[in-house]
């Protein structure tokens, strides 16, 4: 019985198929985490999504940026752009309505206290506590199973308000906590969110850093995520970034979080993606 986690899928069936044989995953015992971004870009994110959705309770994913994309994109709340392809796929596909439900019921975060490992696409907001940080997004994923979604996923595009505060506005939580859920990438000293820069962490430019270099409430949890491709991946006592590429050309990514001080990586070259 054991415990993995890989990157970001983003539509690479073949190559997350791959990465499974190579773990030697049961899914009938072991139990699969993903940092989210199941869809886009890839060459299938319908069978994607299918796939994961089939696996049940083996397979624990958050939702990632890409995955709420989608939902605004089903919702009739945003347009396919043109490199979005493989999402039009899913949406006319005869199982979008089923596939969309069982999405939209994702997490933003995953906390397992017994295992030791916090799941989240991007990252956690400096000035949360992981309890605070729970509570902020088990309210975003009340409205996301809610008839109130369409309001949310209307809302949640924008990079203001870049700093939390408890005097905020509902719809402001709702995309605060989901930018630094979903998006977050570098943060300034102050804790305040960075939500433009793209590149690798000595890019982020004057007074950046990685948002989990700076301060932050939530000092000492393990946090597994992905989202940050030109950070690659990378593996710390407090952090394990497993974003590697695969949608670019590179590969995608998987480590064993138990057994207790295991930790072994694995990986499936790209086939063949086109960006």
């Amino acid at each position: 019985m054991a415990v993995f986690a890989i990157g970001d899928i983003q539509g690479c069936y073949q190559e997350f198929r791959s990465l499974l044989r190579k773990m030697k995953f049961r899914d009938d015992c072991d139990t699969l985490w993903i940092t989210g971004d199941l869809v886009n870009r890839g060459h299938d994110s319908l069978s994607t999504l299918r796939y994961v959705s089939a696996m049940g309770p083996s397979a624990i994913t958050v939702l990632g940026n890409h995955d709420l994309h989608l939902l605004a994109m089903a919702a009739g709340l945003r347009s396919a752009g043109k490199g979005e392809k493989d999402l039009r796929k899913v949406l006319k596909a005869k199982d979008c309505d089923v596939l969309m439900e069982w999405l939209r019921r994702r997490p933003l975060i995953h906390h397992d206290e017994e295992l030791g490992y916090t799941l989240v696409h991007a990252g956690l907001s400096p000035a949360w506590t992981i309890k605070k940080a729970l509570k902020q997004a088990g309210k975003v994923e009340k409205v996301l199973t809610s008839d109130k979604i369409n309001r949310l996923l209307k809302k949640m595009y924008g990079n203001k308000p870049d700093q939390w505060s408890a005097e905020l506005g509902k719809t402001d939580r709702w995309r605060y906590t989901i930018n630094s859920c979903t998006r977050m990438r570098f943060c300034y000293a102050d804790g305040s969110l960075d939500l433009e820069q793209k590149g690798p962490p000595d890019a982020g430019g004057p007074g950046l850093k990685p948002w989990f270099d700076v301060t932050r409430s939530h000092q000492g949890l393990r946090i597994v995520f992905g989202h940050w491709s030109a950070l690659g991946l990378f593996i710390r006592p407090d952090v394990i970034s497993l974003d590697s590429g695969c949608v670019w050309g590179r590969s995608l990514s998987g480590v064993r979080l138990e057994p207790e001080g295991v930790v072994q990586q694995w990986s499936a070259p790209c086939a063949g993606v086109s960006s």
